[in-house]
């Protein structure tokens, strides 16, 4: 881990129906499913930071970008003219439903920035030997049905390096929430894309319908076009006419509901807050009140005598936050 390099993510809004408070949500969310949870599998560092505009995103990040309209269904991540990529995610209708697929993008973002990446292994179409998969660790197990929450966002399961194995192992977690039970399995609203070295075509398991997978052959695909997982992608979304499974109700692991949560947030903010007001404003702002009071019955003379600076109105700190005390209190960080 000492050396992958810090990929940094900005996540941004261009859109005029997502909410200032809804995108820092999502963005705290998916820096610690990237923070936490990927670089358990994947040899990386990230960070994902919300930014208010693309005018204010550093150039060395990788925007994910949240629009009302991307022109099609599907999100999908591109390169610009420096070859630097980036992710559009289209603004659906509810918090759950758009930061699942800002979730998927900034995975495969992380893990493959290029489109290109390809592990060799056994084909998962038997009367095949040995193909290159394209790295897309969403794909499998894209639908909301297997997605996970951190922090009440709801948010993507992803394979592991172990996907790529070439046979089934005790203990092995294949996937991060385990829906993905063996090495090269297709989950129901997932699918797999791999090249065919001995033909040269590209192929594809999908399972959008049926009772199993279903394989199909896409044909020779030209690097010259564009990174392979943007022509998969264009592919699969205009064959499939689908997008990602709906919201948080959909997910079997998603643990808290976003209105529990919500409910302790916000009496956790509430104490906060009267704590502050403890600490800063009320007892201050009281004694305020009570000289301009005073002044007022007094004549002026004594009133331009008696006025206090302010600093010495000022409460003494609380024994705990008392500089003194601290300083005379054992710490595990003295020397």
């Amino acid at each position: 881990m000492a050396d992958a390099l810090l990929r940094q993510l900005a996540l941004v809004s261009e859109s005029k129906r997502v909410k200032p408070g809804d995108l820092a949500r999502v963005g705290a969310a998916l820096q610690k499913q990237a923070a936490r949870d990927v670089v358990q599998f994947w040899n990386l560092k990230a960070t994902v930071d919300v930014f208010p505009s693309l005018d204010d995103v550093p150039i060395s990040y990788w925007p994910i970008i949240i629009m009302d309209d991307i022109g099609y269904d599907a999100a999908g991540i591109h390169l610009d003219k420096n070859n630097e990529p980036f992710s559009l995610v289209t603004a659906s209708g509810r918090v759950d439903e758009w930061s699942l697929t800002a979730s998927h993008e900034m995975i495969e973002m992380l893990v493959d920035p290029w489109g290109n990446r390809m592990v060799t292994c056994d084909s998962p179409k038997r009367d095949q030997g040995r193909v290159k998969i394209l790295v897309e660790p969403c794909d499998p197990s894209e639908a909301a049905s297997y997605a996970y929450t951190v922090n009440s966002v709801l948010v993507s399961d992803f394979y592991t390096v172990r996907f790529f194995d070439p046979v089934r192992a005790p203990g092995v977690r294949y996937s991060y929430t385990g829906a993905i039970r063996k090495p090269r399995e297709i989950l129901p609203g997932g699918y797999v894309s791999w090249l065919d070295i001995e033909s040269n075509d590209w192929w594809q398991a999908t399972w959008f319908d049926g009772s199993r997978p279903s394989f199909r052959r896409l044909g020779p695909l030209d690097a010259s076009n564009g990174s392979f997982r943007s022509q998969i992608d264009r592919l699969t979304w205009r064959e499939t006419n689908r997008a990602i499974a709906p919201g948080v109700k959909a997910a079997r692991a998603a643990g808290l509901s976003s209105p529990s949560v919500s409910n302790a947030e916000k009496a956790r903010a509430v104490m906060l807050r009267q704590q502050i007001e403890a600490l800063t404003g009320g007892a201050a702002a009281a004694d305020d009140e009570q000289a301009s009071v005073s002044d007022l019955e007094r004549p002026s003379v004594s009133r331009e005598l008696s006025v206090e600076p302010a600093a010495s109105r000022r409460r003494s700190p609380p024994p705990h936050l008392n500089g003194n005390s601290m300083r005379s209190a054992p710490s595990v960080f003295d020397e």
